[in-house]
């Protein structure tokens, strides 16, 4: 039987992967809300769906359908909206009996996730969270054959992920640091997560720097060495990158071999959905170390450049 969702932040980026997600798993779009109306994509997807600019209306047209009850209400709130309302629409969802499956960052604070599975408890209901990296067939080989290993030293880690950004980002809610989180919650947090998966929780971690349009550092987790670096600086892309005119530049390394895994980003929402529909999604304890993480990275004061500094930081600009 069919699932109804709703979808907050439908103009967003993220969304169409969403609502390709809801369509894809044979179920329905009831509901959606964006304070910008440039919402045309949806009727790729699904027709006569309920569209509200305003919050509230979109609330209480939700709750209407609660009460109805007979099939009509939510069972599933989708949630693309700006970071910094991720908790807020999480608790609405909650609040009108629905589950959650929320873009990442779930939320931009640790304590966020207190507050959350206490009003889970309460509700009965699951907020889930979109970390489809874990999903890619070859990461997952890759977890296993880490897991099969007995080794007495840490993999030497590289992280370097270059990816152009016009001046309308810092303008956006995703360069206001108190919205997005900043460029590693914003976009490293999916990396971040990924790493702690493979090799095990955080130990110590420093930042060497902190810009609004790139950052770098070093983490050192269970079984890993980490050179870290951020960055939506078109100037910062390898000369080669910028000749064949490509705008993202991707690379993790593990002892000096490359880590695969062009395709994780945009191909999984589905598999996602599949996954959280069958009650093995992605929960908010899995979410926790990577929103610990970034946090406090956010709020760390950078060092400066030391020995542990990803050797791309020297050379920026």
């Amino acid at each position: 039987m069919s699932k109804n969702f709703a979808i907050t932040g439908v103009a967003g980026y993220i969304a169409p992967r969403h609502l390709k997600a809801i369509k894809d798993t044979g179920n329905v779009l009831v509901a959606a809300v964006d304070p910008n109306d440039s919402v045309g994509i949806i009727d790729s997807f699904f027709d006569n769906v309920r569209f509200f600019t305003e919050f509230e209306r979109f609330d209480r047209h939700v709750d209407k359908l609660r009460r109805q009850g007979h099939g009509q209400q939510i069972d599933y709130v989708s949630i693309c909206s700006p970071n910094y309302l991720h908790d807020a629409h999480a608790r609405f969802a909650l609040r009108v009996g629905a589950d959650v499956i929320c873009e990442k960052p779930v939320v931009l604070n640790p304590w966020n996730i207190d507050a959350l599975q206490e009003l889970e408890k309460e509700s009965g209901k699951r907020i889930y969270t979109v970390l489809q990296l874990r999903l890619l067939p070859s990461l997952m080989t890759l977890k296993e054959k880490l897991q099969s290993q007995i080794s007495t030293t840490k993999k030497d880690i590289q992280l370097t992920y270059i990816t152009s950004r016009g001046p309308w980002y810092l303008v956006s809610w995703k360069g206001q640091v108190e919205r997005s989180g900043g460029l590693t919650t914003n976009i490293g947090i999916h990396f971040f997560d990924l790493l702690i998966w493979l090799f095990g929780e955080v130990q110590y971690s420093e930042v060497h720097i902190s810009y609004p349009t790139k950052t770098g550092g070093f983490l050192e987790l269970k079984n890993a060495r980490v050179r870290w670096l951020l960055s939506i600086d078109k100037a910062d892309l390898p000369e080669e990158t910028r000749n064949k005119n490509k705008t993202t530049f991707r690379s993790i390394t593990i002892d000096g071999e490359e880590l695969e895994f062009s395709e994780g980003f945009t191909d999984l929402h589905t598999t996602v959905y599949k996954e959280v529909l069958a009650g093995r999604g992605f929960t908010l304890d899995d979410a926790r170390p990577s929103v610990t993480l970034a946090h406090q990275i956010r709020n760390a004061i950078p060092t400066g450049l030391n020995a542990n500094s990803h050797p791309w930081l020297r050379k920026l600009k």
